[in-house]
């Protein structure tokens, strides 16, 4: 080989030396994998569970020395918890994909928790599950990324680069053993330190246990991953097969056209119309043609939750107790000879509507009714006789019963949720990083939310009012549950139930008859409003008053659950 071309190949002499002398400094010492699981197990323990400590840290009687003790030995036993985890999941090559999952999924829980207050249950990961992308980029922001960046960033680093020590298998699974077992005994002995006080605050303070971070979220994923153990996913239970329509229909002048909106994310606090000192309803509260429910609860503090829920036969504990899924409220509807139609304008009907017709008003592309590509609730009413004119003519002839699913005030960009003209309590919170706005701002936005449900709610009746010469029409409007506006630094949904806020549970439930319906149904609105005002009604009572209302007859209807009973009769129509 030519002289010129050997000097080529070859690198520079300052390159040859540095090489060299890179070579001379000793590699990293290889750590044993146990050693690296405890390292990630005390960044978990302490810097990923700051929402933890601080709920700790606000507990009342835990002061001083012996709230320090009992602090650390939490943190004793938050650690050995994550040590006995890992030491299940963390073996060979999947041993740092592992702890860089976990490391990951400690970082988005502890942003969340921080930032609204939430605790990660079963409940809450079936929500997260079923949120869509449109609601999912709700609450993307830079704060979240900065996050994540700060409690993954430095941790993944230093994991990537560390060399692990390789063991054998028979040998790797016995280091994992004695793990396992160390982490038991510490969990033991921290525990028995301070037994009597921790039993006392898990005992009053339940919630603590959903912000043991990353281990609430395998929880809740152990949890929604064991549910075919414990009820029969796979079969559809029938219900109401027996429905059959009433005396009324036989002599029907027209027939009934029922329209459920179901609401989303409104709290009855905020509502004009039950006493809130804003005028967040003035077209309800103007009207004396409709009767308002102030004492209703929902099923749930989540749309997953509440909607399943609220259409079930079941109740509240049936529901959440049951073995098997059955057919639902629609499914009756359906069984009784009615044309039932849903339309959602949300992340959908969480099984709900699987077997009656249904509509999806997401993806329009209206400039009008959609600006920014996200369309506002009004749009539901979009084409809607066209959608019920194309149900079969046979069941329309008898009755039409439509469900209209509402965006609504689903946070946390309540902003988004009304349009300029709207907008009447300024300044209001633009972010979807909700502790960027002074409290003031984030009510002032959910309360624009509550006034466009208000316009949304009294177009819907003056449509059906348009229609009353053909139909004897009706609307009854519930949400699925409340939010949490910053009372307590708690934000948005989801909480679970025993421990969930009001505010998360209180729901408005508001009736319209028109006189034609009425009329059918013996049920006089001013009775309504006499009978309603403070009741206390929840979900529990929706499947049998929506079944009532429509005169089905069917063995799964309880008269004593119908709200409308007590005023079948009472009345003549106003």
């Amino acid at each position: 080989m030519p002289e010129f071309l050997q000097r080529w190949q070859q690198p520079p002499a300052s390159l040859r030396r540095r090489s060299a002398a890179a070579s001379a400094v000793p590699a990293r010492r290889p750590l044993h994998p146990a050693a690296l699981v405890l390292l990630v197990s005390l960044w978990l323990a302490t810097a990923c569970n700051l929402p933890l400590w601080r709920a700790v840290a606000a507990l009342p009687g835990h002061s001083g020395l012996r709230g320090l003790g009992f602090a650390l030995a939490f943190a004793a036993i938050v650690l050995a918890g994550n040590l006995a985890l890992l030491s299940l999941l963390a073996w060979g090559r999947v041993l740092k994909p592992v702890l860089a999952a976990m490391l990951l999924v400690a970082a988005l829980g502890a942003y969340f928790m921080l930032s609204y207050g939430i605790v990660i249950d079963p409940g809450m990961l079936i929500n997260v599950v079923q949120t869509d992308p449109r609601e999912a980029g709700d609450l993307l922001n830079w704060r979240l990324a900065a996050t994540v960046l700060v409690l993954v960033g430095p941790p993944l680093w230093w994991l990537l680069r560390q060399p692990v020590r390789p063991l054998g298998a028979w040998r790797h699974l016995l280091h994992n053993g004695l793990l396992l077992l160390a982490a038991a005994l510490l969990a033991l002995g921290s525990l028995l330190l301070v037994f009597q006080d921790f039993a006392s605050t898990m005992r009053n303070h339940t919630q603590l246990r959903y912000l043991i971070n990353p281990l609430n979220s395998v929880y809740a994923l152990g949890y929604a991953a064991a549910t075919p153990l414990r009820m029969d996913t796979g079969t559809l239970l029938p219900l109401g097969r027996d429905a059959k329509l009433g005396a009324s229909y036989a002599t029907q002048s027209a027939p009934p056209l029922l329209v459920l909106v179901l609401g989303e994310t409104a709290r009855s606090a905020n509502f004009g119309l039950n006493g809130y000192e804003r005028a967040t309803t003035p077209r309800l509260s103007a009207r004396t043609d409709l009767a308002s429910a102030r004492n209703a609860w929902s099923c749930g503090t989540s749309t997953a939750a509440s909607v399943p829920c609220m259409f079930s036969h079941l109740g509240r504990s049936g529901f959440t107790g049951r073995s098997a899924n059955s057919e639902n409220l629609l499914d009756v509807l359906q069984h009784a000879g009615l044309a039932v139609l849903w339309v959602d304008n949300q992340s959908g009907c969480k099984g709900v509507c699987d077997r009656v017709a249904q509509a999806s008003t997401t993806g329009l592309q209206d400039p009008g009714l959609c600006p920014g590509g996200e369309c506002q609730d009004p749009v539901l009413l979009k084409d809607l006789d066209a959608r019920i004119a194309a149900l079969p003519a046979e069941q329309r002839a008898r009755g039409t019963v439509v469900v209209l699913h509402q965006m609504g005030s689903h946070g946390p960009a309540y902003a988004k949720r009304s349009n300029a003209a709207q907008k009447k309590f300024l300044p209001e919170c633009q972010s979807n990083a909700l502790q960027e706005c002074s409290r003031e701002q984030v009510v002032n936005a959910y309360d624009n939310s509550i006034v466009a449900t208000d316009q949304f709610l009294d177009a819907t009746v003056q449509w059906l009012q348009a229609r009353s010469a053909h139909a004897q029409t009706a609307l009854v409007y519930v949400s699925d549950h409340g939010e949490s506006l910053g009372e307590n630094n708690l934000y948005l949904h989801g909480l679970p139930y025993a421990v969930a806020p009001d505010v998360q549970k209180h729901v408005p439930w508001i009736t319209w008859l028109s006189p034609g319906m009425q009329e059918r149904s013996g049920i006089a609105t001013a009775c309504l409003q006499r009978t309603l005002a403070e009741r206390r009604i929840s979900h529990d009572n929706y499947f049998h008053s929506v079944l009532g209302l429509m005169d089905v007859h069917s063995s799964v209807y309880e008269p004593a659950q119908d709200i409308y009973a007590d005023c079948r009769g009472a009345a003549h129509p106003q």
